[in-house]
């Protein structure tokens, strides 16, 4: 009682300020998972680590996934070997990193994450405890202290196919419960981003988060302002391709990591399930990440900003503006909004800035337009988008099957849908050709000439 209470008031860690306890070392037969069942690359590393004489474990992310039946995107491994042995035992291999260093391996089109196990010291902090520098080593029990959930915290050894479990790990998975080692309000000071992997793996798995690693969280929602916008883009689209994009933006919202610190996520979801566009477009996503398929990110982003778009767009047009010079205000409009969020990456925003761009060029289906349309680059992810508007509603759904028809069709069909089109007055009225003015020289000789006519 007297330690836990000096610990709660020193805000320190659990595991230290006590008596040091030995882990829980579970073998094959109480765990069911095999060294088979890792990547070729992964028992490739760990084996010649542990060969040359080096401790060598698959840890974090992908021991629980495994325990969790589920396959893992990828491999991390922990050692006891520095990142300069590490680099020197593997060809191919970079140490990367400032705030902490570790080491790429890349084993055919693999590459496995290399850290040296994390020391109980940290060498650099900044005024709100957040940590600027984390380059100390230590061993494998201060390394489990070190890690942020109980369930990333797992190592499995693929010499004898055994868990080591340091914080009740197992215990939390089977009970699917989120759970902060050490004191939750230090460990979001010391890295504000692990509120956001809190909710986005208590999204992901299904899990619930415990109360103590919870509550802190609203209270410090405000340190994610001081995180560089890069970083916060990267964090949000681990969150978008978790699988389970909505319930994870939701979960953000719930645990108050929107209103203040991603206030564009207020905007775009909707208080009553009025967002249906986004569910869609989100769920679409889902599928297609967990059918393993692959992804346009530029198409994602355009997905979720896309009501703030049709907001202004709708808001421009109102003033007095034409429909295209209002979308392309309308677009200037979100994207200086989302850069005060997060900056989304040029080869991204270019995507997301097209298919949005290309929206307004659906409604022109006369002459030799549709054609031209047609053999833009961004053509099919502008058609995918708009059929996804058409099946929110915002949109006719014979708009879709016009345009659907006309890709198939072969030249005769294509010139019918073209007449069907301007027969049936769906066509926008086509624009009276403005005459080009006479140069002021040209004015000048025919006022000259009509003085002297006259």
């Amino acid at each position: 009682m007297i330690r836990k209470l000096i610990r709660k008031v020193l805000e320190l860690p659990s595991g230290m300020g006590k008596r040091r306890s030995k882990p829980r070392v579970i073998p094959l037969s109480q765990h069911g998972v095999r060294r088979d069942q890792l990547s070729n690359a992964a028992l490739k590393v760990t084996s010649r680590l542990q060969e040359a004489g080096f401790s060598a474990f698959v840890v974090g992310g992908a021991v629980r996934d495994l325990l969790l039946d589920v396959s893992p995107k990828d491999f991390d491994v922990a050692t006891n070997a520095t990142p300069e042995q590490v680099h020197h035992l593997f060809r191919r291999s970079r140490i990367i990193g400032r705030r902490f260093r570790i080491v790429h391996v890349m084993v055919g089109p693999e590459t496995i994450e290399v850290t040296t196990f994390r020391g109980g010291g940290i060498d650099d902090q900044n005024e709100s405890g957040r940590i600027m520098a984390d380059n100390t080593f230590g061993s494998q029990e201060e390394d489990a202290h070190r890690r942020d959930f109980t369930v990333n915290a797992l190592f499995f050894d693929p010499s004898d196919e055994s868990i080591i479990d340091y914080h009740h790990g197992v215990k939390d998975l089977k009970a699917k419960k989120l759970v902060m080692i050490g004191q939750p309000a230090r460990r979001y000071q010391e890295d504000p981003v692990r509120m956001l992997r809190a909710v986005r793996l208590a999204a992901k798995l299904g899990f619930e988060i415990d109360d103590d690693t919870r509550k802190p969280i609203r209270a410090h929602a405000h340190l994610l302002r001081k995180e560089p916008p890069a970083r916060l883009f990267d964090e949000m689209l681990k969150l978008l391709m978790s699988g389970h994009a909505y319930a994870c933006l939701k979960k953000l919202r719930d645990e108050g990591l929107s209103r203040g610190v991603f206030p564009l996520l207020d905007a775009v979801m909707g208080e009553d399930g009025d967002d249906l566009f986004l569910q869609l477009g989100l769920q679409s996503t889902d599928a297609r990440i967990r059918a393993d398929k692959p992804v346009s990110v530029g198409f994602l982003l355009a997905t979720l900003l896309w009501q703030q778009v049709k907001q202004h767009w709708q808001q421009h047009i109102a003033a007095g503006e034409k429909p295209l010079p209002a979308l392309q205000l309308a677009i200037s409009d979100v994207e200086n909004e989302q850069d005060n969020d997060f900056a989304i990456p040029r080869r991204f925003s270019v995507t997301m800035r097209e298919i949005w761009t290309l929206q307004a060029r659906f409604d022109s289906r006369s002459g030799a337009r549709p054609y031209r349309f047609l053999e833009q680059p961004r053509f099919r992810a502008a058609f995918d988008f708009m059929a996804l508007r058409a099946e929110a509603g915002e949109l006719p759904l014979s708009l879709v099957e016009w345009w659907e028809a006309f890709q198939r069709g072969d030249q005769a069909e294509r010139e019918a849908l073209i007449n069907e089109a301007k027969n049936s007055g769906e066509e926008e009225p086509a624009k009276k050709r403005r005459r080009r003015r006479p140069s002021g020289r040209r004015r000048t000789d025919q006022a000259g000439g009509g003085g002297e006519a006259a």
